[in-house]
């Protein structure tokens, strides 16, 4: 183990006598730059101290489950909101990470504590495709997307709630971008437990994304063939959240950015048409010379404003 702190290591780089520099979230900061030297670390920027000074932050707390076809022991975290009593009752959002091939962890989340700070319980589970636990792990997510891993999501969730009966199952709310997106839109045509859904960035039809985005090898790299060979193009429209719009009943905010070429936002335009059509409380995002994901500041601030509002909007009221 070269770095064993608690949080994420992110970009690195090794130089003369083996000093590695590199970037290091903790579970109270985001990335901050490090040197390692001699076995000894030093931090050498601490860009946040005043803004977090005071603020009070969410414990992250990890926990395994078995996974619905008992293949695998799934790593998830669940993130308690601030503030919790002994008799106490929190909303629940659901954070879905992208990818698939990527992971989440204890490290700080900017808007999962941002959630924990009003009250709100996260829950982040490494569904199999994630990074982290081996290859076969990783690989397990071929050939089955919106399939097992989306069902490691949903046993995530029933495993939390019944390990945590202050989490109150009738304020459940769902959000993921890019993968997690995908996932997130999928999920609500599946099952109707979340009152308030923010697919984020998200492929909705399997088969258009194909021919739209600027990278059309990634379903034959996951499907292991093109989509016109043997019956593909088929299975993909059957593993399509757009396939199933009419069994969607869950309030839904989009979120896509204009200039997006991983995923374009025809995609999202696709389930907002569908959506209306269906009847189902659904409002669309656009945020003008973004990329696969938000990087101004005040597109941030913004989605995450309006993220906050949707679920109060569909959360049902409790007595204080």
């Amino acid at each position: 183990m070269v770095v064993s702190d608690r949080g994420i290591v992110g970009q690195f780089d090794v130089g003369p006598a083996d000093r590695i520099a590199y970037l290091f979230t903790s579970t109270r900061d985001l990335a901050q730059l490090h040197l390692l030297a001699a076995s000894e670390r030093k931090q050498l920027t601490n860009l946040n101290t005043a803004l977090l000074a005071g603020k009070s932050f969410a414990v992250v707390e990890p926990f395994t489950f078995v996974s619905n076809d008992n293949r695998f022991n799934i790593k998830a975290f669940l993130t308690r909101p601030v503030g919790q009593t002994s008799d106490s009752k929190h909303p629940l959002i659901v954070m879905i990470h992208g990818g698939p091939h990527s992971q989440q962890g204890p490290a700080f989340n900017f808007h999962s504590q941002i959630y924990a700070a009003r009250g709100w319980a996260t829950l982040m589970v490494n569904y199999r495709g994630s990074t982290g636990y081996g290859q076969a792990f990783t690989d397990a997510v071929f050939r089955d997307q919106n399939g097992d891993e989306a069902q490691d999501v949903l046993y995530g969730v029933n495993a939390v709630i019944r390990r945590n009966t202050w989490i109150d199952r009738d304020r459940l709310g769902i959000e993921g971008g890019s993968y997690g997106g995908q996932i997130t839109a999928w999920l609500i045509t599946q099952t109707h437990i979340f009152k308030a859904a923010i697919p984020s960035r998200a492929i909705i039809n399997l088969v258009s994304y194909n021919y739209m985005t600027y990278y059309n090898q990634y379903e034959e790299m996951e499907f292991g063939r093109r989509p016109h060979q043997a019956n593909l193009m088929d299975e993909l429209w059957k593993r399509s959240a757009l396939r199933y719009v009419a069994q969607v009943k869950t309030p839904t905010l989009l979120i896509h950015s204009e200039n997006d070429s991983d995923v374009p936002i025809a995609e999202a335009e696709q389930f907002y048409i569908a959506l209306k059509d269906v009847g189902v409380e659904t409002v669309m995002l656009r945020y003008p010379r973004e990329g696969h994901g938000l990087r101004e500041p005040k597109h941030l601030v913004d989605s995450i404003d309006r993220s906050i509002v949707w679920y109060e909007r569909h959360f049902p009221q409790r007595a204080q």
